[in-house]
C-alpha cells in the first residue's frame, strides 16, 4: 500500500481541492475496479536527484524514462517518464473512444536539449514574434524576458522532469476552433481524471508571473509535484549556469517567478 500512499501525497501538493479530491476519488475508484494497487506513482521518486531536476541526465540511458511509440507522437525518438507515459496512454485510449486524438509534440527536454532551443533563440537563429532577437534587443536582460513568454532558461524547464507533455498545436488560437476546440474541451473536462493539469494558465492576480498562457501545455502531478518539492529545498538562481543569458538569471529572479510561476492547480 506504499504506492498508493504515496500517490495520494504527492497528489495533495495541489492547492485545489476540488481537483485534488477529484483525482484522489479516481485513483480510489481504479483500485476498487482492477482489485488491485492503482498505477499511480509506481516509482519510488525519492530516489531521484538534484541532476535530475536541473536536466542533467540522459533519459535515453534512465530506466524510468521510456521512448514513445510514434503512434503517440508526431516524430520518433521522443522519451517519458514510465508513470506518466502510463496514465497518457489510458488518457489517449478515452479520448480516441470519443473521437478525439492526442498527439505528443514535445516530452521530456534534457538541459543540452533546452540549452539548444534557448541558444537558438538568443542568438536570432531562431526567430521569436519574427524577430531576431540578436539584432532588435540588445539588453540582456530585456532580450531574456523576451525568449521567457514560452521558452524556460536550461536548468528551469519542467520538460526535464519527464513529467510534462506538449499537445497537439503550439498555437493557442488552435484550440479554439473545429477540432483544436473538440480537443480543448475534451481536455479540460477528462484530462484531470488521468492526473494531467496545465501548469500555465491564462495570467491573472493568482498567476501572476511566469510564463505566457500555453493551452497544449499538461503536466503528470504525480510525479511533478516532486520535483517541485525538491525545487522549494535545493533550487536556486545561482545555479542556473552554462548557457548564452544565463548571467541575468538571478536578476529576473527566474527560479521563483517562472518554476513556480504555475497554476495553483499544480502547486501550493
Amino acid at each position: 500500500m506504499w504506492k498508493f500512499s504515496l500517490a495520494l501525497i504527492v497528489l495533495m501538493a495541489c492547492n485545489d481541492s476540488k481537483l485534488a479530491s477529484e483525482v484522489k476519488v479516481n485513483v480510489a475508484d481504479q483500485a476498487i475496479e482492477n482489485d488491485s494497487e492503482p498505477q499511480w506513482g509506481d516509482t519510488l521518486y525519492a530516489d531521484y536527484g538534484k541532476n535530475m531536476l536541473l536536466g542533467h541526465f540522459d533519459p535515453a540511458e534512465h530506466e524510468d524514462y521510456l521512448l514513445i511509440d510514434p503512434k503517440f507522437a508526431d516524430r520518433e525518438g521522443m522519451y517519458i517518464h514510465k508513470d506518466t507515459y502510463s496514465a497518457f496512454q489510458r488518457m489517449h485510449a478515452a479520448a480516441l473512444q470519443d473521437s478525439v486524438e492526442l498527439t505528443i509534440r514535445s516530452a521530456t527536454r534534457n538541459f543540452d536539449y533546452q540549452k539548444g532551443i534557448w541558444e537558438r533563440k538568443w542568438t536570432g537563429e531562431t526567430k521569436v514574434g519574427g524577430e531576431d532577437l540578436s539584432k532588435t534587443i540588445y539588453d540582456p536582460k530585456t532580450r531574456a524576458l523576451k525568449i521567457l513568454e514560452y521558452s524556460s532558461m536550461p536548468g528551469t524547464s519542467r520538460h526535464h522532469w519527464g513529467s510534462d507533455i506538449d499537445l497537439n498545436s503550439f498555437d493557442n488560437s488552435w484550440f479554439e476552433t473545429g477540432e483544436g476546440r473538440r480537443l480543448w474541451d475534451w481536455l479540460e473536462e477528462n484530462a484531470g481524471d488521468y492526473g494531467f493539469y496545465r501548469p500555465y494558465t491564462a495570467k491573472d492576480e493568482l498567476r501572476p508571473n511566469g510564463y505566457q498562457e500555453e493551452r497544449w501545455h499538461w503536466s503528470y502531478i504525480p510525479l511533478s509535484s516532486y520535483f517541485m518539492s525538491m525545487a522549494e529545498e535545493l533550487h536556486s538562481d545561482r545555479e542556473i549556469q552554462g548557457f548564452m543569458g544565463a548571467e541575468v538569471a538571478e536578476e529576473i529572479d527566474v527560479v521563483e517567478k517562472y518554476v513556480f510561476g504555475v497554476s495553483k492547480a499544480c502547486w501550493e
